[in-house]
């Protein structure tokens, strides 16, 4: 039988089932992070999140503050920029942007012969405010940021690393791990444009 629950009971019950599962298996999570990790379960119905998630010293602190600063999100995907929950940013005067589509960023990108993915993050790096980078797609993302770095011209202030896929996916995420780059970071091949969106939301809906 199926259970007749209202959508704010189904997440409860949800994350009833989470916690209880996470229980089971033995695995007790570090209370900072607890509650990103178990929206990124919610998210995919994966509990491997629960050993592959990597976060710095206080980041999910460290991430309130640059929100509660003003800081702006920016994703590599419309679908990740679509997920995050703009209204409850908006309330720390945040935006969120995502700039993959934009006509300038396509052109040069072809011009360059680079992916646009690298070329957003270029023109993030010259918004005048915070960023919070989600990534959740694009490896090449995190590579450019990382490059911005190595050169001295960028250094971002918070990286949600969370790409999915096989090529060059698990390489870009371990480029931060060993940086003072505060971040979130999912070690392997697992990630995505939800998970990238679940991170910010589980941060945001806990301010």
């Amino acid at each position: 039988m199926f259970e007749k629950l209202g959508p704010a009971e189904i997440e409860k019950r949800s994350f009833e089932i989470i916690s209880s599962e996470l229980e089971e298996k033995g695995i007790v999570l570090p209370k900072e992070n607890e509650l990103v990790i178990k929206r990124c379960i919610h998210t995919s119905a994966d509990f491997d999140y629960a050993e592959t998630l990597s976060f710095s010293e206080g980041a999910v602190e460290k991430m309130k503050e640059l929100i509660r600063g003003g800081a702006v999100i920016v994703t590599d995907t419309n679908m990740g920029l679509a997920g995050v929950n703009k209204k409850k940013l908006a309330t720390f005067g945040g935006e969120a942007f995502c700039f993959m589509a934009d006509e300038d960023v396509a052109a040069e990108a072809k011009d360059r012969g680079v992916t646009r993915a690298a070329v957003s993050m270029e023109k993030a790096a010259k918004l005048d405010k915070d960023v919070i980078f989600a990534i959740g797609n694009a490896p090449t993302a995190l590579i450019r940021l990382h490059e911005m770095m190595e050169e001295g011209t960028y250094k971002p202030k918070f990286v949600i690393g969370v790409p999915v896929g096989f090529v060059n996916v698990v390489a870009s995420k371990e480029l931060f791990l060993d940086s003072d780059v505060p971040y979130i970071i999912n070690r392997g091949r697992k990630g995505g444009s939800n998970i990238a969106a679940a991170i910010c939301n589980a941060v945001l809906y806990n301010m």
